[in-house]
């Protein structure tokens, strides 16, 4: 299944390509991505589709280096909650490290590893990146972008102490590498097997400035408490994509499938050995959201059957009167005992 990313990692692109003299909606359209969503935090597009896209605008526009220029449109904020936790690390490698091992949230098709056993280059260490897309995808211009964005990040965190000492690509330059030396400041590697900087190893050690732990410990918590940790069962990964996406039409067993990066099959097979089904976890989870809207919303029960995937509202009452013995209205207005006591033969 195609995996996805956060559409806030093309903010700028409309600006990049009026500014160039070319109308970015029909790019947009052809790839399925409305302009709209290019601004909001939470909407996922298909990471193939991106890469599709940024290659066919270097095309149009002419520009090889379409994905570092891009890339200057661009701010750290692009990683929402993210950013926050690694400008108030403590050093910058407790910063990287902690993107790296959360890199999820933003797109779980992107993959990025820490090397300091076997660098190429004395006393540095290799931030690298990959892309989760088939082989016959063109990446070029995507790799370039999340090398840029890397580059301009870190260099963000560790201010006047930032030492790049090379860059490795993994594809044959559209434009002279020497384009690339320019942006990066630095030599480009050629023959390199991944997308990689190559940093000196002081660079880590470099402390944030202004960094405000109370600010990184607001942005850790929240990130745990809606998105977990990469290592967590399938179950609590499952039950958190279903939470921001219950109502929408990506909250079906293979969109969810898509999201955490596995194949429908094989959810279903990892889901039974942890003993429950994507519909358990679905029902589970609406339950658990039925209440909350109910009790502490003052949405409507229209609109709260809408939001938790209901065909119609008489479906929301149905299954309250299944779940809870009584009717959306029922708990709304505040029947606890007789809630607590039907909620607790349903656990039970």
């Amino acid at each position: 299944m195609a995996a996805l990313t956060r559409a806030s990692g093309l903010r700028g692109y409309p600006s990049l390509m009026r500014a160039m003299g070319f109308d970015p909606v029909p790019l947009l359209a052809r790839h399925h991505i409305a302009e709209a969503s290019l601004d909001g935090s939470d909407v996922m597009v298909p990471l193939r589709a991106v890469a599709h896209l940024l290659e066919a605008s270097a095309e149009a526009t002419g520009c090889g280096d379409f994905g570092l220029r891009l890339s200057r449109c661009q701010t750290i904020d692009l990683l929402g909650p993210l950013a926050i936790a690694a400008l108030n690390a403590p050093t910058v490698g407790d910063g990287l490290a902690y993107v790296m091992r959360h890199l999820f949230v933003y797109s779980p098709g992107l993959v990025a590893t820490l090397n300091e056993s076997a660098p190429i280059l004395e006393n540095t260490i290799e931030v690298s990146f990959e892309l989760r897309l088939p082989a016959h995808v063109v990446t070029r211009q995507t790799i370039d972008h999340c090398l840029a964005n890397a580059h301009n990040f870190i260099r963000l965190g560790a201010g006047d102490s930032y030492d790049l000492r090379a860059v490795s690509i993994p594809h044959e330059p559209v434009v002279k590498r020497s384009v690339y030396e320019r942006f990066f400041g630095v030599r480009v590697l050629r023959e390199a097997a991944t997308a990689t900087l190559h940093i000196s190893r002081a660079t880590f050690a470099t402390e944030v400035k202004g960094a405000n732990g109370m600010l990184r410990q607001i942005a850790e918590d929240y990130i745990f408490r809606n998105f977990g940790d990469a290592g967590n069962t399938v179950s609590d990964r499952v039950r958190r994509v279903l939470r921001q996406t219950l109502g929408e039409s990506s909250s079906d067993k293979s969109t969810v499938a898509s999201l955490l990066v596995l194949h429908p099959r094989t959810l279903q097979r990892r889901l039974a050995e942890e003993g429950t089904s994507f519909e358990n976890i679905k029902e589970g989870v609406r339950k658990d959201l039925a209440l909350h809207f109910l009790r502490e919303t003052k949405l409507t029960i229209g609109r709260v059957s809408m939001m938790l995937g209901f065909p119609t509202q008489s479906s929301l009452s149905r299954a309250c009167r299944e779940w809870f013995g009584l009717t959306p209205s029922d708990i709304r207005s505040g029947n606890h005992q007789k809630l607590r006591q039907s909620d607790s033969v349903a656990d039970g």
